[in-house]
């Protein structure tokens, strides 16, 4: 039976998706019942989520890792033909939700080395290595939205491939990432690519910016700082959707949409609260609108099935509001700009970390060195 709140955020326009993948969620069916249980019409994946899938799922994994390793794969060639067949096999399961959106959703997200982050070159010819080798169309290869970032997303999304931009903080860099996004649109275009075949989109991480505001806030110490904590980080998707209802209106986007381009939606991802103070559900009831996604994992997905509240349309003409609360959080001394600067540095950071993790843990199964 379907869950009644999921179903309510569905039915609200909110795409629904599982930040989550394992072989052992594939096999067991476990993706299929919660595409039919919990209205899920995606998945996204990081380093983590492989590295915990591996670690805690090895009899899934073992009879590959030993043949790999007996060809003499390396670590990196290991981890890419597990990531991308656990993809490929996820693309599959979610085929029929491919087909019935209209390609809008049933996307399976797969993000290139981290290691890469700063490497515009690099970016590129890997996104388009693992999008061949997945193989498959409703696959998603995540690009971070660093500087570096931002041209591989043109080149790429120029390239007929479709993106899920990770790792963004800030209203600013979120322009960057539609403008990348655009430009490359329109390099599809110019090659002849069939643009209805491309979709994108643009992953924020939210609970990471209120962890780091809070701290900053807490650090001040004033009544008024304090009173603003769990404030930055709905207020910046606020903002975001204004500006992508405000985007989408645009007479440039209007020829780009009549060429058969489709919307970059916002995605908000990181949607765990890290503060047991905050209700569990808030990255989630705050931000419903038609047109974005929503990317939770398994413990989120959970509360939302058991307690979540859709009240509807929770964004839109939430602009101004988030503008004053941003208005009162540096007045109180919150240096956006550093915040987001931090945000990043450290996002990447992780995920390289998160990578070693990953590459260490494939090598202890195989038998190899790191």
């Amino acid at each position: 039976m379907t869950n009644p709140n999921l179903k309510d955020l569905s039915d609200a326009g909110v795409s629904i998706w599982l930040d989550d993948l394992s072989r052992e969620r594939i096999e067991t069916g476990n993706l299929s019942a919660l595409i039919e249980d919990f209205s899920l019409s995606g998945v996204t994946s990081n380093p983590t989520i492989f590295n915990n899938a591996i670690s805690s799922g090895a009899a899934s994994y073992a009879q590959q890792l030993d043949a790999l390793a007996a060809e003499g794969a390396d670590v990196d060639t290991i981890i890419q033909r597990l990531t991308t067949d656990d993809v490929r096999a996820a693309c599959d399961v979610f085929t029929p939700v491919w087909s019935g959106t209209g390609g809008l959703d049933g996307r399976v997200s797969i993000e290139v080395d981290p290691r890469l982050a700063h490497d515009t070159d690099g970016t590129i010819a890997q996104a388009k290595e693992l999008w061949s080798i997945v193989d498959r169309p409703n696959a998603l290869i995540k690009i971070p939205a660093t500087l570096e970032g931002l041209p591989a997303i043109t080149e790429v999304i120029g390239s007929g491939i479709s993106v899920n931009v990770t790792l963004i903080f800030s209203v600013e860099r979120y322009a960057a990432v539609v403008a990348a996004y655009e430009a490359g649109v329109r390099l599809a275009a110019e090659r002849g690519h069939d643009l209805s075949t491309i979709r994108s989109v643009a992953s924020f991480f939210l609970s990471r910016i209120d962890t780091e505001v809070d701290d900053r806030l807490e650090a001040i110490g004033t009544d008024e700082a304090l009173a603003l904590r769990g404030t930055a980080a709905i207020a910046t998707a606020r903002k975001v959707w204004r500006d992508h209802l405000d985007l989408t209106a645009s007479a440039d986007w209007a020829a780009l949409a009549d060429a058969g381009a489709h919307v970059q939606r916002p995605l908000w991802a990181s949607t765990s609260v890290k503060n047991p103070a905050y209700e569990p559900t808030r990255y989630v009831v705050e931000l419903v609108a038609p047109g974005c996604v929503n990317t939770m994992p398994q413990s989120t997905l959970d509360v939302v099935a058991e307690s979540g509240v859709i009240r509807g349309n929770t964004l839109d003409g939430t602009g101004p509001a988030a503008d004053a609360a941003w208005e009162r959080l540096r007045a109180v001394g919150i240096d956006a700009e550093d915040v987001f600067d931090v945000l990043e540095r450290e996002g990447v950071e992780k995920f390289i970390t998160s990578w070693e993790e990953l590459r260490q843990t494939v090598a202890d199964a195989a038998g190899l060195t790191a």
